[in-house]
């Protein structure tokens, strides 16, 4: 890495990284539940457009004045989704991460008592589910305080994780300033946390996944069936924990409550879940755990 080539391509390559899980278990799976709910483009939030992104109409465009069908695909997530999926993870004492947007866990308060009586970690998820590409850093600055700021309004601390999503160039810059974040997860470069350093500077970053992602029920070329979500993370997890003999990786399972949530693909999230415990030396985590956990022996 350069200041001309900020990239990095290389990673661990071939040093093959050795990392010992607690429990010496052979893989990491962390679910993350992303909540986006009520802050999404919408004219009622003030944006110029109704939201595109991410719901039941694959390739929607953007409408100047209110979308009811698009407005009413969110608001199924929160309404119906996510009380499915609490309850499923509850049933299954299985521990989440949930991506918390800033306006989205204000306009509903049941959902944030239900997070705060599951133990669910909550990530900063921004101020809004917006792509932040094209705004200026001064503005996204603005809105990742006001994230913070709310977080810490409804859950008594702020967030140890962060993770825009529709992300910008500064958005890493603005997490490196801001300095309290533990980890940052807006990468997808590798099956293993990795240090980041800017201008001396350092930030774990704890990658996250568009592969093993229920957004593909959402887009071209995606999973059509509960089955073909179900199979494409079996065969996720089972490649990585054979390698975990050797050398113990990391999977994310990404969701969101309008699109898993829906009764024809919860099915097959049941069957993964069901499928991973009946694994021994398995370790299913929330994202702070990793980082805690990487902060202590790979620092």
């Amino acid at each position: 890495m350069s200041k001309k080539n900020p990239r990095d391509m290389i990673g661990y390559g071939s040093k093959d990284q050795k990392v010992k899980w607690p429990n010496n278990a052979r893989i990491a799976v962390q679910i993350v539940l992303n909540y986006e709910e009520g802050a999404e483009n919408c004219v009622l939030n003030g944006d110029n457009n109704s939201e595109v992104f991410l719901s039941e109409i694959i390739g929607a465009q953007p409408i100047k004045g209110r979308h009811i069908n698009m407005e009413s695909l969110y608001e199924y997530g929160s309404r119906a989704g996510f009380w499915r999926l609490h309850k499923l993870f509850q049933e299954k004492k299985v521990p989440i991460t949930v991506f918390g947007v800033g306006m989205a866990l204000e306009k509903n308060p049941e959902v944030c008592k239900a997070i705060i009586e599951a133990d669910y970690e909550v990530a900063s998820h921004g101020w809004r589910w917006i792509d932040y590409q094209n705004i200026k850093k001064a503005e996204e600055k603005k809105h990742m305080k006001l994230a913070i700021q709310t977080h810490t309004k409804i859950f008594g601390r702020r967030p140890d994780g962060w993770y825009a999503g529709r992300c910008s160039p500064n958005t890493r810059d603005l997490v490196l300033e801001d300095g309290g974040f533990l980890y940052d997860s807006d990468s997808y470069s590798d099956d293993l946390p990795y240090w980041e350093t800017r201008n001396k500077k350092k930030q774990l970053i704890i990658p996250y996944t568009l592969d093993n992602n229920d957004m593909r029920f959402a887009t071209n070329q995606g999973f059509n069936t509960g089955d073909h979500f179900f199979s494409y993370l079996k065969d996720s997890f089972d490649v990585l924990y054979e390698e975990g003999k050797t050398n113990p990786k990391m999977m994310s399972v990404g969701l969101h409550c309008r699109l898993i949530g829906k009764p024809g693909r919860v099915q097959s999230l049941k069957k993964f879940l069901n499928y991973i415990l009946k694994h021994q030396d398995v370790w299913i985590c929330k994202r702070i755990d990793i980082a805690k956990h990487w902060i202590k022996n790979y620092s």
